[in-house]
């Protein structure tokens, strides 16, 4: 168990992405972002409810912290002697850095640079993660295997069993050998057996193609499920990287040192030497079992299907280990924060550097019930051609098949994290007619299903996929237009610090939260707004006097009549 001494050893200081679960805990404390709940937790029905207020209670991000229950019990009054941590992997974007050793404006170079220079791991004969190893009768015994581990219930109320949801599964190519690190949930259903579900539309699971070819030789496949590890291996999982890429090669590369793998206790697999679970076993390769009801990060329960069926061959472990949970479910959630401080630089680089295209300020994916996928902002520079414009709409479209329906536009000026701000922007800045596109044929991607949606008559089929299409928005600003009619930023500021003196309710601004220029204005409208505020405005009047005119109709622009 973590001790509250080891959270201001040296090493906690060190430099570099810790390459130890507990280390990475460590640090958290030491910058105060871990909360240590000592009082008892019923996991079944409490601690991740706890969690998810964090989330769902009004907190700005950077309020959020990783969660530490020390003290487990479950819905029968039972205790367990592991602590669970909840949020420490990604509840905001600076725990996620902390878990990479970097600033978090450094995250997505430091991916970006992994990815083109990956380190092959190291393996090693003996390691913490196989301190204690369960077998054989042991995993059958009544409250024995995975009965004994403390595995939340994510959604209580919905959820068919506790799901294990920070998990690393890795499987291997039974023709090339080539790994693959993917995070799928996995349904506790016995002692020692998992349904484990691995999306199987277009741009889903590795894990799942791997089966694939399981599939056609007969064979079971082996998996090992890790839970708990040094968190830049844990990345990789949700990132989605080229099938052909050793994921344990690209963690190697954000450590800035090999990752130590050892064999696993029973299947035919490398797995990181230092985590703190482990949990071995084989896939059927034809039969599938019900698996769900799952609150899914799509934001609607994910209902019963068919899936994987694991039978579990042994579990290994620390000797006193930490177990991790991720809060899924209903977005913003650890499991979307760990995507998107990703996904969102990923995107950046793709347009920037493989597409060329200059003047993209910045790519932001919705996160709010959205989960990031279907609801992109490209946010551009003055003055870049419209041509490009609809060049990065199209890219930002296509580079993942599941992320993408809605590509939105919009200027430097607006903020795409401020969803009025972007609303605004679509209301005046986009005519349908001329500045949206619809593209046909698009996958349907992750999504809740329903029992309306048609289903395969055989056993061995498939339930089809619903199409849909993507829509591009240009909502950038195509000419100038008059300032944004709110008090100039210097006015805006004076009344804040009168607002803080008077001890008036904290204030987040939200921009745009003063006025500025968008080309159209007169420097005779400057000299007009300096009296106003100086009590002259009765100079402008006698100005104005002076250029009265007949034969025009009420509301006929000024700068259109020369004088």
């Amino acid at each position: 168990m973590l001790d509250k001494s080891d959270a201001r050893n040296s090493k906690s200081q060190a430099a570099g992405p810790p390459l130890d679960f507990q280390d990475h805990l460590a640090r958290l404390d030491a910058q105060g972002l871990l909360r240590r709940i000592e009082r008892p937790i019923n996991k079944d029905t409490e601690l991740h409810p706890l969690v998810r207020w964090q989330f769902q209670g009004g907190l700005k991000e950077d309020q959020r912290r990783a969660f530490l229950f020390s003290n487990v019990v479950d819905a029968s009054g039972r205790s367990f002697g592991t602590p669970v941590a909840v949020g420490a992997l990604a509840a905001s974007a600076r725990i996620y850095a902390v878990g990479m050793g970097c600033a978090v404006e450094d995250i997505g170079d430091a991916w970006m640079r992994a990815i083109a220079n990956p380190l092959a791991p190291v393996e090693v004969t003996s390691a913490p993660c196989q301190e204690v190893v369960v077998e054989g009768d042991a995993l059958r015994a009544p409250n024995g295997g995975l009965k004994s581990l403390p595995v939340p219930i994510s959604t209580p109320g919905y959820d068919a069993a506790p799901y294990l949801t920070a998990t690393l599964c890795i499987t291997a190519d039974p023709e090339t050998g080539v790994r693959n690190m993917g995070t799928y949930r996995a349904q506790l259903k016995a002692t020692d057996r998992l349904g484990v579900r691995m999306a199987a539309r277009i741009g889903g699971a590795g894990g799942y193609l791997h089966w694939q070819k399981y599939r056609k030789l007969k064979k079971p496949m082996p998996i090992a499920i890790v839970i708990g590890c040094a968190p830049v291996v844990m990345f990789t999982g949700p990132q989605k990287l080229p099938i052909d890429l050793d994921e344990m090669a690209v963690a190697g590369g954000l450590a800035g040192a090999p990752i130590r793998v050892v064999k696993a206790a029973s299947v035919d697999l490398d797995v990181p030497a230092d985590a703190e679970f482990v949990i071995e076993g084989l896939i059927d390769p034809e039969l599938l079992e019900p698996e769900g009801p799952f609150g899914e990060s799509h934001g609607h329960v994910a209902l019963e299907d068919f899936n994987m069926s694991m039978q579990v061959t042994a579990i290994t472990h620390k000797r006193a280990p930490v177990f991790a949970s991720i809060l899924s479910e209903v977005t913003p959630s650890e499991s979307s924060v760990m995507k998107r401080v990703a996904y969102e630089p990923r995107y950046l680089a793709h347009l920037r550097d493989t597409l060329a295209i200059k003047g993209v300020r910045r790519v932001a994916m919705h996160e709010p019930l959205t989960n990031l996928r279907k609801v992109v902002f490209v946010q551009f520079a003055p003055g870049v051609p419209r041509s490009e414009i609809w060049r990065a709409l199209h890219g930002a479209a296509t580079l993942q098949a599941d992320i993408g329906k809605y590509v939105i536009a919009v200027s430097e000026d607006v903020d795409p994290d401020n969803a009025d701000a972007v609303f605004w922007s679509l209301a005046y800045r986009a005519n349908p007619v001329e500045d949206a596109q619809i593209v046909p044929y698009r996958a349907a991607g992750h999504g809740p299903k329903s029992a309306a949606q048609p289903s395969s008559a055989s056993g061995g089929g498939q339930a089809r996929s619903r199409e849909e299409s993507t829509m591009l928005i240009d909502a950038t600003l195509k000419d100038i237009a008059p300032p944004l009619a709110l008090p100039k930023r210097e006015y805006m500021e004076r009344a804040k610090a009168i607002w803080d003196e008077l001890g008036l309710p904290a204030l987040t601004p939200q921009p745009p939260w003063h006025g500025y220029s968008l080309g159209d204005w007169d420097a005779a409208w400057d000299v007009y707004a300096s009296r106003a505020v100086a009590g002259r405005w009765e100079e402008s009047g006698k100005e104005t006097l002076a250029r009265r005119r007949g034969g025009l109709t009420p509301g006929t622009p000024v700068k259109s009549v020369k004088d």
